[in-house]
């Protein structure tokens, strides 16, 4: 995938390396993990915990080549109990490996949809088996930041969605786009903002979602929502809204927003007070007519 555009506010990747490497020390117990994000012409170790010297800073790292270049090129784990005279990888970095004294070493890939986005290893100075429980506790940080990628390209793909839907082309009309679907969306980017802890990308998300009420607002005439003040509803209200909208029962906005049936029930009734309405279909209606939902 692309590096993203640094323009569409999306936080730097390398600061989920960072805490995936710090992460992994904790989980795998090694006194050394280190790892980086791959690219068109291969990966570079940009974080680090554990080392002593600055042998492997920065160090590049070819696909097919070394231990991480075999991660790169095969997507699997891959692991040497002594770097030294391992015959199961070449020998290209055989210097800096040296230098910090690792022996030794576990590497897993960071994939995603198919591709890696970077590796992960952790390592011992001494010749000594990783076992299980380490590989599988440096897999799993893998995984879990795999996971944060993933989360991160589908906000920055449904953003570009967004995008595509409201601007306007020189050379042709715009794609049609209906309401139901600009509705799905809302709703499918409010249930991702609670799902996760990201707090730049949780704002980002939000931010989101006001364009799309500024759009409902902007297209219907002050006069047609009367002159009443909105009442002000609280982010879940809104987000159990938006699912009822979609025609949701209790038990699928419950589902898809990881609340239980009686909070959803508690929001709606909620939200039917502050708008002065006594059904859920009515509640949607005074919203949108307030602008508060699309």
């Amino acid at each position: 995938m692309p590096a993203p555009d640094r323009g569409s506010m999306r936080p730097d990747d390398g600061d989920a390396f960072r805490h995936g490497v710090r992460l992994a020390r904790r989980e795998t117990g090694l006194p050394l993990v280190f790892g980086g994000r791959a690219g068109a012409d291969g990966l570079r170790l940009t974080e680090f915990a554990g080392v002593r010297t600055d042998a492997i800073r920065g160090l590049r790292v070819t696909r097919g080549r070394g231990l991480g270049g075999v991660v790169l090129e095969h997507g699997r784990p891959h692991a040497v109990t002594d770097y030294v005279p391992a015959t199961t990888i070449t020998h290209d970095y055989d210097d800096p490996v040296r230098g910090e004294g690792i022996r030794s070493i576990v590497a897993t890939p960071v994939a995603v949809h198919g591709g890696v986005r970077g590796v992960l290893y952790a390592a011992v100075r001494d010749v000594h088996p990783l076992g299980d429980r380490a590989t599988a506790a440096l897999a799993e940080v893998s995984r879990r930041l795999a996971g944060e990628l993933a989360v991160r390209d589908e906000v920055d793909r449904r953003i570009q969605l967004l995008d595509a839907a409201h601007r306007p082309r020189r050379d042709e009309a715009p794609p049609p786009v209906t309401l139901d679907e600009l509705r799905d969306l809302h709703a499918e980017l409010r249930g991702i903002a609670h799902d996760v802890d990201d707090s730049a990308i949780r704002d980002r998300l939000r931010r989101a979602c006001e364009r799309f009420t500024r759009v409902e607002r902007d297209a219907h005439a002050v006069g047609a929502r009367g002159p009443d003040p909105a009442p002000r509803l609280s982010s879940r209200e809104v987000d159990v809204l938006s699912y009822v909208a979609l025609g949701c029962t209790n038990a699928e906005a419950a589902h898809r927003l990881c609340l239980s049936s009686e909070t959803v029930k508690a929001y709606l009734r909620s939200a039917c007070r502050k708008l002065g309405v006594h059904t859920r279909h009515d509640a949607v209606a005074a919203a949108r007519r307030h602008g508060l939902l699309i």
